[in-house]
């Protein structure tokens, strides 16, 4: 990695605690296969005040495979923020594959990532709805023929309403279908006693957390695997 790229890296989205290992993990295996696009959109990213939203790259490329795996070609994503997993979703499935990407903000992503993507050449892969998402989701389930027609989901939005978009997204994946929940472990507080948080935004997204990681564990429709990459990605399969 170039001294230029060293410098845009101003925060660590990984969980591991020595950011040493962080930094030869992201050197040696992630940005040396980070397509070009995808550099270009997550050092535009960098700049942001929110920058820390964005998908971290070491998760990124776990997505990858995984959409690679499974031969993804109709997928959804539900939240967008500047479009790195979008992009990164839409140079993975084929020329004729769609995404139906979902946020209830177009601005961060009209600014910073579309030009990116059209320079890319995958825009037209890319269905954008400026909306809530619930709404959206419950208006393709009421055609027949969208239920287990989708190959992958993305979900990094609001945690409070993951259960909600959890069950309807049962419904629209097909059988071994994936869906990826981000932020999972939410910087490693799901692991801390609840009166070492001080009350505010992270001890209730952490609460969020931890009640969907327990409802994930005991879902029997999915096969799941919580990795630490990222703030925690939590890989669902649906198996029946």
């Amino acid at each position: 990695m170039g001294d230029s790229e060293k410098k845009t890296t101003t925060f660590s989205k990984g969980l591991l605690k020595n950011e040493e290992l962080y930094q030869y993990i992201l050197e040696t295996s992630v940005y040396p296969r980070e397509p070009q696009p995808l550099k270009e959109l997550r050092e535009a990213t960098a700049a942001h005040p929110l920058a820390i939203m964005g998908t971290a790259p070491d998760a990124g490329q776990a997505i990858e495979m995984v959409l690679k795996l499974i031969n993804a070609k109709k997928t959804i994503e539900i939240g967008v923020f500047t479009g790195y997993s979008l992009l990164l979703t839409a140079l993975s499935i084929p020329d004729d594959g769609k995404i139906i990407a979902i946020d209830v903000d177009r601005k961060n992503y009209d600014e910073i990532g579309l030009p990116i993507i059209r320079r890319a050449g995958v825009e037209h892969k890319i269905d954008f709805i400026e909306s809530q998402a619930l709404p959206v989701l419950d208006r393709l389930l009421e055609d027949d023929e969208n239920e287990g027609s989708l190959d992958f989901a993305f979900v990094d939005a609001d945690k409070v309403n993951c259960k909600n978009y959890h069950e309807r997204l049962m419904k629209l994946l097909k059988v071994g279908g994936v869906v990826v929940y981000d932020n999972t472990l939410w910087d490693g507080t799901v692991a801390l006693p609840e009166d070492l948080m001080e009350e505010g935004f992270m001890k209730e997204i952490r609460r969020d957390a931890i009640e969907f990681n327990s409802y994930l564990a005991t879902d029997s429709r999915v096969q799941i695997c919580l990795a630490p990459l990222g703030d925690g990605i939590t890989i669902c399969r649906r198996i029946c």
